[in-house]
């Protein structure tokens, strides 16, 4: 059987809280702290857990908050391979604030990642059979350079995987020149690969299109989030526009996206499809409530509007 695997560098175990008011220099008092296992990686597999899919979450685990990331991925049935790491795996902090009901991330440094760390990482990847899928996403920890990707992208060829990325910045570039089959940058992103500092939605085509033509990617797709997403292969450009929904969160939003795109994949839908099932799936997350990823029903309802505008 075919598998999907997630790779998440830097993982985090994320507290959600909310006060009434955010001011300074006073003491504020929070809500009972909500924990979920966040990363890129890590999202994207429960993404596909909550579809009705499976995937294998690889990630860095460094003391008690590694731990917990594992507990709360194994209560939700996901399958890990969590990797040790003497330093700890960082926590980051996300508040509401009632008053105006606007969400604060505080996004924390990662650990430090060992030469022989990284070593056990990539050995783990190795050693899971049948890999069709290898999504890697999020930012990179110290001690990790955005060359890995050019193991990765040896790995994957040798185990005759898709290479799925999603990060921004160096990582991205050194991705798409390692040879990922799949890049989703959003429009800023796309303007740095391609040196054009305000991208538009109407130029993004023909950008992605020049990444295609010197490079061994051979997908590309462009998050523009109420927008929807434009997708672009050598052969075919399609822009999906996601239905009017109110917006209650936008966390998890690419993540879901990502999943919803990967777990049609790997059912064997074409690109068109998976690609309009990947934006009802980001959409989904963004019509539930804090950090909720997508949700099969809120999905598949959202997909059928979508394929009515075709």
């Amino acid at each position: 059987m075919s598998t999907i695997v997630t790779l998440t560098f830097n993982p985090a175990l994320d507290m959600n809280t909310s006060v009434k008011e955010i001011v300074p220099e006073r003491k504020l008092k929070c809500s009972d702290p909500l924990y979920e296992p966040g990363g890129g990686g890590i999202n994207v597999a429960r993404a596909i857990k909550k579809l009705g899919g499976d995937a294998i979450a690889v990630y860095f685990s460094g003391g008690d908050t590694g731990n917990k990331i594992t507990a709360l991925l194994q209560a939700e049935r996901i399958r890990t391979r969590a990797v040790p790491i003497v330093d700890m795996t960082r926590q980051n902090l996300i508040i509401l604030n009632l008053s105006s009901q606007g969400q604060y991330l505080f996004d924390m440094p990662g650990p430090l990642i060992s030469a022989a760390e990284l070593k056990a990482c990539m050995d783990t990847l190795e050693q899971i059979s049948a890999i069709e899928f290898l999504v890697v996403s999020g930012s990179l920890p110290k001690g990790v350079g955005p060359d890995m990707f050019f193991q990765l992208a040896d790995l994957a060829r040798r185990k005759h995987a898709k290479l799925v990325v999603d990060t921004a910045g160096e990582s991205l570039q050194v991705a798409v020149k390692a040879g990922a089959y799949l890049i989703k940058p959003n429009l800023k992103e796309l303007g740095l690969l391609t040196g054009q500092e305000n991208m538009s939605e109407e130029n993004a085509g023909e950008a992605a299109r020049g990444i295609l033509q010197h490079s061994a990617c051979e997908v590309i797709v462009v998050s523009m989030a109420n927008k929807g997403a434009l997708l672009i292969t050598r052969a075919l450009e399609l822009k999906i526009k996601p239905p009017p929904v109110t917006v209650l969160s936008t966390v998890g939003a690419g993540d879901s996206l990502v999943g919803g795109l990967i777990y049609s994949l790997s059912n064997k839908k074409p690109l068109e499809e998976a690609i309009r099932y990947g934006v009802a799936c980001g959409t989904s997350a963004t019509i539930s409530p804090g950090i909720e990823l997508c949700r099969k029903e809120d999905a598949e309802h959202l997909y059928s509007l979508i394929k009515d505008q075709i």
